[in-house]
């Protein structure tokens, strides 16, 4: 997986890691040579008091310092830019999957797990690339040119480097080995704190209310305490590593110097060969310990990639046509032909044998319990969801062979949950219609019943707007919400309990100034209230995902025992009457 995204992303990076490559090369190259002037200065000018082979000598280190210190950064910039062009495109890659995605795909994933995939996730993949161009490149051309330089400097204390190296190599490794499923777990348990603190944010309301602070407070203490003890248990893991390093490091270093001063007593090495295959012998083993230090992010940014790349490999339950269509009729319909939707897994249908058909210049109005499947029907002409058997027709085509752009710009979509995004109300207004003018902005003000609230801003429409709406108050979200459909000016108006938050008042004055505006248009009416739906030119019961009846509201009374239910559930038999 992590190899797959590495080699997908990074494509386009060809040429910034082809120099970062050519510059860990040379500037690996001059770091390995310095030991090598470094002893021919020990044994050529300071053994023999040449002073001129000492300052020419030191002349070449010091232009070769220049070179290598001069190709690390350049190393570095160009390893810098690269990972960072890759954590944006990662990013840009999951955000547009994740665009494509229906209710299914979100709900299944989750909505924290999808934030951390696209941070943390691409930021521990990111990390790495970082490091790999940075210290990874240079640690295996450091191991082999060292080894060599090493040799050439004396043969007979290479039985050192056999030692030394693997073992290095196998003490790590052995650690890191026990990081990797710690890793894994980590990164659950950062959705699991994730989840649950989105979960408070967005229900500090409600835990207020029932006055259930020390409740949420232990339950986040716990997926905290989970991810802590991960997180102590990868950190003692890794602390074992540094102490490890530093004894083989100094142990190598002693036998170097043990072995080595035996050699030079013995007239096989001259001293400058001896700090030249110390200086050597350490640069080996700091790329070893360089290479096991990265190898320790392998795993943890191998979980990340799995996990990126699962977002990636999903694919919408809501494909896209083969050869869709780009252009509609403009007679404006909405027909459900035995239309059904279950969930994958699901024992029972959410809707089933749906047919009915919402024609222009009339109010269909659906209503039901609780459950009954209401806003499941809505959200199939859109395609937010796709039916799983039966068809949605817009204009006498199926919705499933329509270009997505297409079908979108004929639909004003009024949630059951109206969201507001941060900015001002008519930023928000023109999400609907970005070109629409300030007076559009006004009217459709007027017609959702909101110009009143909205005069009273001291911004008007440059009135600021919180994530959410936050800062409005439930009505106001709604009839803000309306306001940006009819902006839009569609052909299908799709209103899913649009008016549940409003007084009786302003209902009534809201779906009066709304018939002029919608009597060329489908105009679809989710509602709970029969006080909204009561003149609604044809209402649709829906009982457990079945439609039980269709008419009018005298016609339901007489012919549908469930209405007649959920009538006298709600008003007097006058005002029924």
């Amino acid at each position: 997986m992590l190899t797959r995204l590495l080699r997908t992303h990074l494509r386009p990076y060809r040429r910034e890691l082809t120099v970062v490559l050519v510059l860990q090369l040379v500037g690996t190259v001059a770091s390995l040579y310095l030991p090598s002037l470094n002893a021919d200065i020990i044994d050529f000018g300071i053994a023999t008091g040449d002073t001129d082979y000492i300052l020419s000598t030191g002349g070449w280190m010091l232009l070769v310092s220049v070179v290598q210190v001069g190709c690390s950064v350049g190393a570095v910039y160009y390893g810098a830019r690269t990972a960072m062009g890759f954590g944006r495109d990662v990013r840009s890659a999951v955000f547009h999957r994740v665009g494509e995605f229906s209710a299914r795909e979100v709900a299944s994933f989750g909505p924290s797990s999808l934030i951390t995939r696209t941070t943390n996730d691409v930021q521990q993949v990111q990390l790495l690339v970082v490091m790999v161009c940075t210290m990874l490149i240079a640690a295996p051309i450091t191991c082999v040119a060292g080894i060599v330089m090493a040799l050439r400097e004396d043969f007979g204390l290479s039985w050192l480097l056999l030692v030394c190296v693997p073992a290095l190599a196998l003490s790590i490794g052995l650690i890191v080995v026990r990081m990797v499923p710690q890793f894994r777990l980590m990164q659950e348990r950062i959705d699991a704190v994730n989840r649950v603190l989105r979960e408070q944010l967005s229900g500090i309301r409600v835990v207020r209310a029932f006055v259930r602070e020390p409740h949420e407070t232990e339950r986040f203490s716990g997926v905290n305490r989970a991810l802590t003890d991960t997180a102590l248990r990868v950190g003692r893991l890794q602390a074992l590593i540094f102490p490890v390093v530093m004894l083989l490091l100094n142990a190598s270093s002693v036998a170097v110097l043990w072995f080595g001063a035996y050699r030079v007593d013995a007239g096989q090495m001259q001293i400058g060969a001896l700090t030249a295959f110390l200086s050597y012998l350490m640069q080996i083993l700091m790329s070893v310990m360089m290479a096991t230090f990265i190898s320790m992010m392998i795993p943890r940014a191998a979980v990340s990639a799995e996990r990126i790349n699962e977002v990636l490999d999903t694919r919408s339950s809501v494909t896209p046509p083969p050869n869709p269509v780009v252009e509609l009729p403009r007679r404006a319909e909405v027909e459900f032909v035995n239309a059904g939707f279950r969930y994958p897994g699901a024992a029972d249908a959410v809707l089933r044998d749906v047919t009915f058909t919402a024609e222009a210049g009339r109010t269909t109005a659906i209503i039901g319990s609780t459950g009954a499947g209401k806003t499941t029907l809505v959200n199939l002409i859109p395609r937010l969801i796709d039916v799983t058997s039966g068809a949605v027709l817009v204009d006498g085509v199926d919705v499933r062979e329509v270009d997505a752009d297409a079908l979108c710009s004929r639909i004003g979509l009024v949630p059951q949950r109206p969201y507001l995004f941060t900015g001002t109300v008519a930023s928000n207004l023109r999400y609907g219609n970005p070109a629409a003018t300030d007076e559009e902005l006004w009217a459709a003000l007027e017609v959702a019943q909101a110009r009143g609230f909205v005069e009273a801003m001291p911004e008007g429409l440059d009135a600021p707007i919180a994530q959410g709406g936050t800062n409005v108050s439930g009505g106001q979200r709604q009839r803000l919400s309306i306001a940006r459909a009819l902006v839009r000016k569609p052909g299908i108006y799709l209103f899913d309990d649009a008016f549940s938050a409003l007084d009786l008042a302003t209902d009534a004055r809201l779906r009066a100034a709304l018939r002029p505006h919608t009597a060329h248009a489908v105009v679809l009416v989710v509602a709970q209230r029969v006080s909204t739906i009561i003149d609604a030119d044809r209402i649709v019961v829906l009982d457990n995902g079945s439609v039980v009846g269709t008419g009018t509201h005298r016609e339901l009374l007489d012919t549908c025992p469930t209405y007649v239910e959920i009538v006298e559930s709600q008003l007097t038999p006058e005002q029924a009457a």
